[in-house]
């Protein structure tokens, strides 16, 4: 049995992935400081609390298990805050990656999958974006994204490190089985900020109305996190099946706008949202729609859960009511 380090692996997606790749077979790992993650979402595996800022806490990690493989979702991830405060991220985001990198050349572990961002691409050009198109992130966040996938092509270079960069759109969803529970809502995230001014009775802000864009609001490429997991599975088994070093979008191909977004909690739901026109929230493209076709043909990856009703479905069902 193979073993795989989940770091970050108590946040939204690194605890699905821990659920996806135990069901597959692998024994996993999850190393979090609990600073945006929740121990309760690690529903299988070992948990281990710590930060990849700190040697002494990974140093006992590697020297405790023997990895096969690591996945890196430790990262902050809130755009608009990126810009009020980037100073946390590019320590957390780029200075502890390349602590954690350090320590994998270090411990010979040689196969990481990144969790990259859409947001490298900034304002694209196209509605469809795909991975040769121009990198020009217009906030901190994407940037530290993009500056880590750089890092990691000079490691891949220089220490013989393969990896696996996955850029995906918005992750939405939960999980299908009920099973991982989510107590807060993530920062930035649409659809669980929706849902939680349901659950709270609180009013919703529409951070922009006057994008252009059909209904004025912002159109995003949402995707189930159960297909980012089944993703992330196929892209380890890619890099020790041999393969190079690649970079992937991940993303269903469709557009959806906050609007619509809205429209289908109200339906899935059958509760009315509250709505505040706001101003745009810094850093944010009108459009960024996914061409995935590379991920597709690379790894023979299938999109199992394309309807956003079916994604809101599964994050309602994901939320303990209080």
């Amino acid at each position: 049995m193979k073993t795989v380090l989940i770091v970050g692996g108590a946040g939204f997606i690194g605890s699905h992935v821990n659920k996806y790749l135990h069901q597959m077979g692998y024994k996993t790992v999850v190393f979090d400081n609990l600073s945006r993650g929740s121990k309760k979402a690690v529903v299988v595996g070992d948990f281990i609390e710590g930060d990849i800022g700190s040697q002494p806490d990974l140093d006992s990690l590697f020297q405790r298990y023997s990895f096969d493989a690591v996945m890196h979702f430790a990262a902050f991830t809130n755009v608009g805050e990126s810009v009020k405060d980037p100073k946390p991220y590019y320590q957390n985001n780029v200075v502890n990656t390349v602590t954690l990198l350090d320590k994998m050349v270090q411990y010979g572990v040689k196969t990481l999958i990144f969790s990259s961002s859409a947001a490298v691409y900034g304002t694209p050009d196209t509605s469809f974006v795909k991975e040769t198109d121009a990198t020009n992130p217009i906030n901190p966040y994407g940037r530290t994204k993009l500056m880590v996938e750089w890092i990691l092509k000079d490691y891949a270079a220089a220490y013989n490190l393969r990896f696996a960069a996955l850029r995906y759109f918005n992750a939405a969803g939960g999980d299908p089985d009920g099973v991982i529970k989510r107590g807060n809502a993530e920062q930035g995230n649409l659809i669980p900020l929706v849902i939680k001014s349901l659950i709270n009775n609180t009013p919703l802000s529409i951070l922009g109305t006057d994008y252009p864009t059909p209904d004025g609001t912002g159109v995003r490429d949402y995707i189930h996190v159960m297909d980012l997991a089944s993703a992330h599975c196929l892209a380890m088994e890619a890099l020790m099946h041999g393969d190079p070093s690649f970079i992937v979008n991940l993303g269903v191909g469709r557009g959806c706008s906050v609007l619509e977004v809205i429209d289908a909690v109200e339906k899935v739901t059958g509760r009315r949202v509250q709505r505040i026109n706001a101003p745009r929230r810094p850093g944010d493209p009108a459009i960024l729609l996914a061409d995935a076709t590379l991920a597709k043909q690379q790894l023979d990856w299938k999109v199992r859960y394309p309807s956003l009703e079916e994604m809101i479905a599964h994050a309602w069902k994901s939320y303990e009511m209080v």
